[in-house]
């Protein structure tokens, strides 16, 4: 298995998005913003990997939602095995 994977597959994969198309489409309107490394940015293109240890920042059902990425899931499981692929966060790596 590999150790990154693309923004719109993990979105659909943790269940934040009910397809992936709408991943790619929230990622592509700039919804989304990454810390890799230290180093915030806003995605722009649904083709960028995310990394175990990630933080992202993105709309979610009308409210902020900040989690750091946690594991990378094979499959898009039901909510149980999807959220062990995140933790959420406070919202300062973005302040």
């Amino acid at each position: 298995m590999s150790d990154r994977q693309r923004i719109d597959l993990w979105l659909f994969r943790a269940r934040f998005a009910k397809t992936r198309a709408a991943a790619a489409r929230l990622v592509s309107e700039g919804g989304v913003r990454l810390v890799h490394d230290g180093v915030p940015r806003r995605l722009e293109k649904p083709s960028v990997e995310v990394a175990r240890g990630d933080t992202l920042m993105f709309p979610h059902l009308g409210k902020l939602v900040v989690v750091r990425v946690e594991g990378l899931g094979l499959r898009r499981g039901p909510a149980k095995e999807a959220r062990v692929l995140y933790s959420e966060r406070d919202a300062e790596p973005f302040a």
